[in-house]
């Protein structure tokens, strides 16, 4: 018997969000009408409220200020009415969504952030106004808070990250160095909470809390934390301490839950964030909002209605002939050749046409490409655009080079997606460290 109850209760301790100073409410309203769904769906959120911390407390996990009461994150988890794949889709606390209606009330319902109703009406209204916006029925729910998640982590011997490039955020303490890390509770914590460093807001800080939790699942498998019955259950109390759940969600349906995610390999887990149209939506009152794209929202919801995998579907994430990691606008380029500097202008590139300046005779090859060091996803987005051209970093200078060589030059439009570029649907596989928890075990990290 592997895992029990624990994959579940893990995937709550990961919003990793402040402590719920109420007892949630019950999770078991009315499905939409004409829901027609298969499978069960768990809806993980966390509360932004710094109640019953205390300032030591607040300084030793870096959050101080004033909490909103409202939802923080919210992961709505899809598992297959087989049992043999498991849906993590992030809802971005930002989204513009028409609020559910007070019970008992009449007054028409009202829009806002999707963090704001449970403020309006604690767990239940977060409940409903998920199901009003996604048009499926939510089975269980369950929260979780900041002490609860540095406590689960430091109890299971911490938990890997990795990274390509140093992350340090002021906001949330943050501050680790390029390659794989051993966090404990309180420095994944950090991780899984910044939303200052590259790429800043939620969608990037959501795609790293997927990638922790894909991490802390393998680690939970290789280091045999729930080999056996004894260990599983011992370990499942532990985790549950810091869970709340809805009063229709027993202990049966934990178990049942936990032990279909405890099999489950990581080519059958998926990790998604609901595709946007909009990311700074301005409304009068409310700020800055997320509007979610109609057409691929709407593919995603009905996807997990009908219980198909989310991964691959194009209805859900078309597939650009030429993907731009960054965004070619951000990019200022100067481009010795009118004719390439038009139509990259054409892909959006900010181009200044240095022509005037070319010299007469060009050097042999293809295009040469001249950018920043330390912007070689910039620089990557300008070659998708340039097939063939060589890259050439150099210190200092904000703006890239385009020197045109002797070959016939090919420009191809790209296309700059942030759905795609930080939130497109993936197995845990490609999320997990190259140097993750099975390589430490081995050489006995």
């Amino acid at each position: 018997m592997r895992r029990l109850t624990v994959g579940l209760a893990l995937l709550s301790s990961l919003v990793s969000l402040p402590w719920l100073g109420a007892r949630a409410g019950s999770g078991t309203a009315e499905p939409p009408a004409g829901d027609g769904s298969r499978g069960t769906n768990i809806l993980i959120v966390g509360v932004d409220s710094r109640t019953g911390l205390s300032a030591a407390e607040k300084r030793r996990l870096h959050v101080g200020g004033e909490g909103c009461d409202c939802t923080d994150v919210m992961m709505l988890v899809h598992l297959s009415e087989d049992q043999q794949r498991a849906s993590v889709v992030s809802i971005p606390r930002d989204s513009y969504v028409e609020y559910a209606a007070p019970e008992g009330s009449t007054a028409p319902a009202r829009w806002g952030k999707i963090n704001g109703a449970y403020k309006a009406g604690r767990g239940p209204m977060a409940v409903r106004t998920v199901e009003k916006a996604t048009g499926l029925h939510i089975d269980h729910y369950l929260e979780t808070g900041f002490t609860g998640f540095e406590r689960t982590v430091d109890n299971l011997g911490g938990a890997t990250v990795c990274t390509d490039k140093p992350l340090k955020d002021e906001n949330s303490g943050l501050d680790i160095t390029t390659g794989t890390h051993r966090l404990d509770g309180n420095g994944a914590l950090r991780y899984a909470r910044a939303r200052h460093i590259n790429r800043p807001g939620d969608l990037g800080r959501v795609r790293r809390q997927q990638r922790l939790l894909a991490e802390m699942l393998e680690d939970l498998t290789v280091r045999g934390a729930l080999a056996d019955p004894v260990s599983a259950a011992r370990t499942a109390r532990t985790l549950l301490t810091s869970v709340r759940t809805d009063e229709g969600t027993g202990l049966d349906d934990l178990v049942r839950i936990g032990w279909s995610l405890g099999r489950l390999p990581a080519d059958r887990t998926e990790f998604t964030t609901v595709p946007m149209s909009h990311f700074d939506h301005r409304v009068p009152g409310v700020g800055s909002t997320l509007l979610w794209h109609a057409a691929r929202s709407r593919a995603l919801w009905n996807a997990l209605r009908a219980d198909r995998p989310v991964t691959g579907d194009t209805r859900i994430l078309p597939v650009p002939e030429t993907r731009a990691e960054t965004n070619p606008a951000g990019i200022d380029v100067r481009v010795d050749d009118a004719v390439v500097a038009e139509a990259l202008r054409r892909t959006k590139f900010a181009v200044t046409d240095t022509s005037a300046s070319a010299p007469s005779v060009r050097p042999a090859g293809p295009p040469v490409i001249t950018y920043p060091a330390g912007r070689e996803e910039d620089a990557a987005t300008l070659a998708a655009a340039l097939p063939g051209a060589r890259l050439r970093p150099a210190s200092g200078g904000s703006s890239f080079e385009v020197a045109v060589g002797s070959e016939a030059v090919t420009v191809k439009t790209v296309t700059y997606d942030r759905n795609v570029a930080e939130g497109a649907p993936v197995t845990a596989d490609h999320l997990r460290c190259a140097d993750g928890p099975a390589a430490q075990l081995a050489r006995g990290f």
